[in-house]
């Protein structure tokens, strides 16, 4: 038998009551990853834009939060807006080739001042401590120092950019000496050289730099705008450093600073960061949405599948049961004791999303029939979007093909529009291969279907 299901903050200062319901359930779903975090390196890109918003004081309060948690925390924050308003006061035009900004003499006055002012922005938000904020009790230590050497980039296809700069070295020993003393290490986006020359640096590059020469467990980008979308508009949950490359190298879709963080993240996991998160800055709470639940609501980009159709393993057994119990009470899938499902495991397939199985479907083959049934077919509750039923179907047609079978059929009280639309045609009892026609329970009345895989 099978079943699948298909169906389509306030601020700091609210008194709205806390349903305790929730707010428990909430914690425990988080607590997993408070463990796991605990002692973790993370480096946090705050881009120009959010350190002038009025925003910025939620998202370092959530920084903040982090810290408390044990997470230690790397601040790399941006300043294109803030040296733009400079230039704009003092009538000095601003230069561009490409995205990255040639720096004159005049330009990098402004670039002082506007990180001066930045840093002073972020330390102020950092250390608030009234009573009716996160920041309450935190006494938070803001570390900052000339922990970034810098180069020039030189000239480059013909144009001198001048006091503009690249990371040539990370000082990962003062950065760890700060973050053993319990402080977040704050860093901008300007670096010195030997020389005593100091170059103005672009965020995301020094983000990413520092991410890789700490060996973060994490890089997380708080960007303009929804987030990382496809063609249609939709998030794309999940990115490969590949699929990053192709999809900055791709029709336009995201802005200039969206296209930015892809690149960094996907330097940065090549680099050997396990994981970069990009998630709109806008979003109220959306860094710690991002950390402490499964679904996460930004992009991940990872080298290793986050979400993943494998075969069972015996692991899975108490996943699988825990996962088919609510429909075989509802009457939808036929029960299946513990040792039958060990018996079948080599037939499942699952799809492991963190480590957590959230979908099921399983093939048996009647080979003297050139068919298979498509059965046990389930996912979560809280997982059933983003072509995960199609995603189970997939691979199983595509096991059935190698095993040499021809057809498929599914027996479903609940989900044959699905099946049509896929390709499965009504049939009757009398298509299923004898072994299974004799075991049809007519009780049930579930609709045959089939198809023929090409």
């Amino acid at each position: 038998m099978c079943a699948l299901g298909l169906t389509a903050g306030p601020g700091w200062m609210s008194v709205t009551p806390v349903n305790s319901g929730s707010f428990v359930e909430s914690l425990r779903i988080a607590a997993p990853y408070i463990h796991a975090h605990r002692g973790a390196t993370f480096v946090v890109l705050v881009g120009g834009e959010a350190v002038r918003s009025e925003r910025l004081a939620p998202i370092l309060h959530d920084v903040a939060l982090l810290h408390g948690l044990g997470v230690r925390v790397v601040l790399v924050h941006g300043t294109r807006p803030q040296i733009e308003k400079r230039l704009e006061a003092k009538k000095i035009p601003a230069r561009f080739v490409g995205d990255t900004r040639v720096t004159d003499r005049a330009t990098l006055a402004c670039v002082h001042e506007a990180v001066g002012a930045a840093r002073a922005r972020i330390e102020a938000a950092l250390s608030m401590g009234t009573s009716n904020t996160p920041m309450a009790n935190a006494r938070i230590r803001v570390l900052g120092g000339n922990f970034i050497t810098a180069r020039p980039i030189g000239v480059r296809d013909g144009v001198d950019f001048l006091w503009s700069g690249e990371v040539r070295r990370v000082d990962t020993a003062g950065i760890e000496r700060g973050l053993d003393a319990g402080a977040i290490v704050l860093i901008s986006p300007l670096g010195a050289s030997p020389t005593g020359e100091s170059f103005n640096l672009a965020s995301h590059d020094v983000a990413a730099d520092v991410a890789i020469a700490l060996g973060a467990k994490k890089l997380v980008g708080l960007i303009e705008g929804r987030g990382i979308t496809d063609a249609r508009r939709r998030l794309v949950t999940q990115l490969t450093p590949n699929e990053a490359d192709a999809l900055v190298a791709g029709p336009p879709r995201q802005g200039a600073d969206v296209r930015k963080h892809v690149m960094a993240a996907a330097r940065a996991v090549r680099g050997g960061v396990p994981r970069a998160h990009l998630v709109d800055r806008r979003r109220d709470g959306a860094l710690l949405e991002e950390l402490f639940t499964r679904e996460g609501i930004g992009t991940l980009v990872t080298k290793e599948a986050y979400e993943d159709v494998r075969p069972a393993r015996m692991e899975d057994l108490g996943p699988l049961a825990t996962l088919l119990h609510p429909l075989e009470e509802q009457g939808i899938l036929v029960r299946r004791s513990r040792e039958r499902l060990e018996m079948e495991l080599d037939r499942f397939v699952v799809i492991d999303r963190d480590g957590l199985v959230i979908g099921c479907a399983a093939l048996e083959p009647f080979p003297e029939s050139g068919m298979g049934e498509l059965y046990c077919v389930a996912i979560h509750e809280r997982y059933r979007e983003a072509g995960r039923g199609e995603a189970l179907l997939e691979r199983l047609e595509e096991r059935a093909r190698g095993l040499g079978l021809s057809r498929m059929f599914v027996l479903t009280t609940r989900s044959a529009h699905f099946f049509q639309e896929r390709g499965f045609v009504p049939a009757s009892v009398r298509q299923l291969p004898p072994a299974r026609r004799a075991s049809y329970d007519r009780s049930r009345r579930s609709r045959v279907l089939t198809k023929t895989l090409t």
